[in-house]
């Protein structure tokens, strides 16, 4: 429990903010999956389509602070050259 009012307010914060971050987490790890599946599924075209909207969603999560910078450009990189 918290003992001060300032405690008690950084709690509801980070309560607030990691429900916020694990719904991003969440969208990029679907987002991730589905490019995956157009991929191994062969359907390079579909994939071409998703890759700049998997990349705009980790940009956006890195500006909000949900993901580390380095995290979302390997992710990136390595989505990328799955595709070629």
């Amino acid at each position: 429990m918290p003992n001060t009012k300032s405690a008690a307010r950084r709690v509801r914060n980070s309560a607030r903010k990691n429900l916020q971050n694990r719904s991003v987490k969440s969208k990029l790890r679907r987002l991730e999956k589905e490019f995956r599946a157009a991929v191994t599924a062969g359907k390079k075209d579909e994939a071409a389509k998703l890759l700049p909207g998997v990349h705009s969603a980790f940009d956006k999560a890195v500006k909000t602070g949900a993901v580390p910078r380095p995290t979302a450009n390997r992710k990136k990189s390595r989505l990328a050259v799955s595709l070629k």
